[in-house]
């Protein structure tokens, strides 16, 4: 039996509540929120009766004395969350993003190191079917070492509250789903960033609901990012669509269903070189999927084992510095460096 505390009882709780009553021996010992109405609402809507229900999560910890803690909290209080978990001697999964700046983000990752606890991210993209297909179809070489990734989200949203009032929204909100795919697809790892943001007169935020962004994802490979939460019409799926070119073919993505691949031929009529569909394979039994399932159940793994969970902090905070990069470069005008942090 693994018994957690789930802190930040907000409306993304759900998620997380709906996947750990899945889990078989694992049992959510307490819930913190701000407002312990909202917390306790949440006891009673999953059955959750024996929880300790608090406002402050050291209280609560001191109670319950779990092995983890889950945090979906909102990105400003993550590092004060990360610390208490790690003085409590409890391994971490947070939501995404793993910190609200690149300083927190560092802080969090090394407290995690010298704790020598389990740190991981929701970044539950990862864990989407096609994702996993396209990096095992990639890593196969069947159209060679991927060049150019190419990624489009369009999708506009009324969402009211605070996402209509952020600064660059799209990029800290959204995006960094979609560039921690892309370096998962293609196995990559970010050097360097130029972007744009510009607000469209039909916009309804206050900034930053359009961008544009290229990517140098390291060994040759080059990633566009455009996209926008203002675009109506045409919607694209939330996982974007994609065009990956590689050196003997192409495979492109919808971001649902459709899935499919194209292989160079050695035969050219006039000016094009042929090519020929080529199967991408399906799931093989070894990949994990499943959302917020598939990532809880690689935490808990790699807390009962001692391996580390694919979506460690040490490594999401590559992408996590894409999103600040872009937003670093939109703000200057000029192309910037991406710092690798140790993996």
């Amino acid at each position: 039996m693994m018994n957690a505390v789930l802190v930040g009882c907000g409306a993304m709780s759900k998620a997380w509540l709906d996947a750990a009553r899945q889990i078989d021996g694992l049992a959510i010992v307490g819930l913190v929120d701000l407002d312990a109405e909202r917390a306790r609402a949440r006891a009673r809507e999953y059955g959750l009766d024996g929880a300790v229900i608090g406002t402050s999560l050291d209280q609560v910890l001191d109670q319950t004395k779990p092995l983890a803690v889950f945090d979906v909290v909102v990105p400003a209080a993550r590092r004060d969350v990360a610390f208490s978990a790690f003085a409590h001697n409890c391994h971490l999964l947070t939501e995404k993003p793993l910190a609200d700046t690149p300083e927190n983000a560092r802080a969090i990752v090394d407290a995690a190191r010298q704790a020598g606890r389990v740190h991981a991210v929701v970044q539950n993209r990862r864990y989407v079917a096609n994702v996993r297909r396209i990096r095992r179809f990639l890593d196969s070489g069947a159209i060679g070492k991927p060049t150019s990734i190419h990624a489009d989200f369009f999708v506009a949203p009324h969402f009211g509250g605070f996402r209509e009032e952020m600064a660059h929204v799209l990029l800290l909100d959204m995006a960094i789903h979609t560039f921690d795919a892309a370096r998962y697809m293609v196995a990559g790892d970010p050097a360097g960033v130029f972007c744009q943001e510009w607000e469209p007169a039909n916009s309804w935020y206050r900034q930053g609901s359009s961008a544009s962004a290229i990517f140098d994802l390291g060994g040759g490979k080059r990633f566009t990012y455009a996209g926008s939460w203002c675009a109506a019409g045409f919607r694209t799926s939330w996982e974007s669509t994609w065009r990956i070119v590689a050196e003997h073919g192409s495979l492109v993505w919808d971001g649902e269903d459709g899935l499919k691949a194209e292989v160079v031929l050695s035969v050219r009529d006039g000016l094009f070189d042929l090519t020929q569909p080529i199967t991408v394979p399906p799931l093989d039994p070894a990949d994990r999927i499943g959302g917020h399932l598939g990532i809880i159940k690689d935490f808990i793994h790699a807390i009962e084992t001692g391996s580390e969970p694919e979506t460690r902090g040490s490594d999401n905070i590559k992408s996590l510095a894409m999103v600040f990069g872009a937003i670093e470069s939109a703000e200057t005008g000029r192309r910037v460096a991406i710092t690798q942090e140790a993996s």
